[in-house]
């Protein structure tokens, strides 16, 4: 699996080169600043990127927008953004866009390696993988559209939006499988959204939805 790394910070570039060489993942390309990223991602064609937010010259947000760019020049590019900020506005067009395939993570929060390797792994396969933290600063942002929830279905939007199935879910909530499909059949039905939904597309219309772009059209 071929890997595209964008981050400015040389020994954590490095760093994640090493790891992700040692548990078999191929290192495409490492890039320091956004030009040089999108350069790696026409070069290589990666099946699986990782962003840093800020990035040369500015550090404000140049590597999500890059990775915006570089997902509408290759549709359904799976992207996970690995960073110590939330961009809100930004996190939020990210994840709306469809093809699946999205991560964010906080970089201070990621405490163990197989659990950044696994939501590598799950995005590189079109599924998501996003912190709680950044979750329950979109879910904030977004007001009114979930004030209908109860404080179980706004639990079970989280651990979806992580990108959890239907069985993890119940085991870290310790209910039924079967309570946990009604939750989301009441979550979808609250929002608006089609049950019929399945997999990280759900995930990602949900957040859309939350983050005030609606649901997307289907595909």
């Amino acid at each position: 699996m071929r890997v595209v790394i964008v981050e400015d910070n040389v020994l954590l570039s490095t760093g994640l080169e090493m790891l992700l060489k040692h548990v078999g993942f191929e290192v495409a390309a490492l890039a320091g600043d956004a030009e040089g990223f999108l350069t790696a991602v026409r070069d290589h064609r990666p099946d699986v990127t990782i962003v840093d937010v800020r990035l040369p010259p500015s550090f404000r947000d140049e590597g999500i927008r890059a990775a915006l760019q570089a997902r509408r020049e290759h549709p359904g590019l799976p992207v996970l953004v690995l960073s110590q900020y939330v961009e809100q506005q930004y996190a939020a067009e990210l994840l709306s866009t469809a093809g699946g395939g999205v991560g964010y993570l906080l970089k201070d929060r990621v405490s163990r390696v197989d659990e950044f390797v696994d939501a590598l792994r799950r995005v590189a396969a079109g599924g998501t993988a996003m912190d709680p933290e950044v979750i329950a600063q979109l879910v904030q942002r977004a007001g009114d559209p979930i004030a209908a929830l109860t404080p179980r279905e706004r639990e079970v939007l989280a651990l979806m939006a992580q990108g959890h199935d239907n069985q993890t879910i119940a085991g870290q909530l310790v209910i039924t499988d079967n309570a946990v499909h009604k939750h989301i059949g009441n979550i979808f039905a609250k929002l608006g959204l089609a049950v019929t939904d399945s997999g990280h597309r759900r995930v990602l219309a949900v957040l859309a939805y939350l983050n005030g772009a609606g649901p997307p059209n289907a595909r």
